[in-house]
C-alpha cells in the first residue's frame, strides 16, 4: 500500500468489497499506519474445513504485533471492552458477524442499531471489513435474499456511522466517504 492510504488521523473506518478483494489486507495496512497497538476482532468461527484453513491464511497473512481476540456474536460489547485511546480494533468481518447472528436467531435490526449507535459515540479507532454482497445476482432462496438485504441495511448503518468508507477492488481503495480529521 502507498503511504497516502492512510488516514492522517485514526478514524472510524468500514472497509467494503467483494470476496478476495483487498479488503482486509487494506484495513491491516491501515492499522499498522496507525502507530497504534493492534488488535484483530475475529467474528468467524471454525465450523468446518475450509473455515479453518480460511482461518489459518489469514492468521498467516497479518505481521506480528496483533493481539487476535475471537467473538462471533457479543460485537459491540467486545468492541466496548476492547478499544482505548493507544489501540486500533480491527473487525473482520461484519458479514461472518451477520451471519453468526442470523444463525443464533438474533434481532437484526436491533444488533445492527446498537453497533452504528456505538460507533457514532466513540472517539476511538475501529476499522470494520465488510462484503459489497449486493452487486451480483439475486440469490435463488429465500434464506440467501434475506441474508443480502440485511447485509445492506447492516452496511448502510455502520457507513453512516463512522467516520470514513473505502471501497476495495483488485486491491485498490476507492474512498466513498472521507473525514477531513
Amino acid at each position: 500500500m502507498h503511504s497516502n492510504s492512510a488516514l492522517a488521523t485514526p478514524a472510524s473506518t468500514l472497509v467494503l468489497g467483494g470476496a478476495r478483494s483487498g479488503k482486509s489486507r487494506f484495513a491491516e495496512r491501515l492499522a499498522l499506519d496507525s502507530g497504534l497497538q493492534r488488535i484483530y476482532l475475529a467474528t468467524a468461527t471454525a465450523g468446518d474445513d475450509e473455515m479453518r484453513r480460511r482461518i489459518a491464511h489469514h492468521r498467516a497473512q497479518r505481521e506480528d504485533g496483533w493481539r487476535t481476540v475471537e467473538e462471533s456474536l457479543e460485537l459491540t460489547d467486545t468492541l466496548a471492552r476492547e478499544c482505548a485511546a493507544d489501540r486500533v480494533v480491527l473487525v473482520d468481518c461484519l458479514t461472518l458477524w451477520l451471519s453468526n447472528l442470523m444463525f443464533a436467531a438474533r434481532d437484526i435490526a436491533a444488533e445492527t442499531s446498537k453497533l452504528a449507535d456505538w460507533l457514532q459515540s466513540t472517539p476511538h479507532a475501529v476499522l470494520l471489513v465488510s462484503n459489497e454482497v449486493g452487486l451480483g445476482l439475486v440469490p435463488e432462496t429465500s434464506l440467501g435474499r434475506d441474508f443480502r438485504d440485511a447485509q445492506g441495511r447492516l452496511n448502510q448503518a455502520v457507513a453512516a456511522a463512522v467516520a470514513n468508507v473505502a471501497f476495495v477492488a483488485a486491491g485498490l481503495p476507492l474512498w466513498l466517504k472521507r473525514s477531513s480529521t
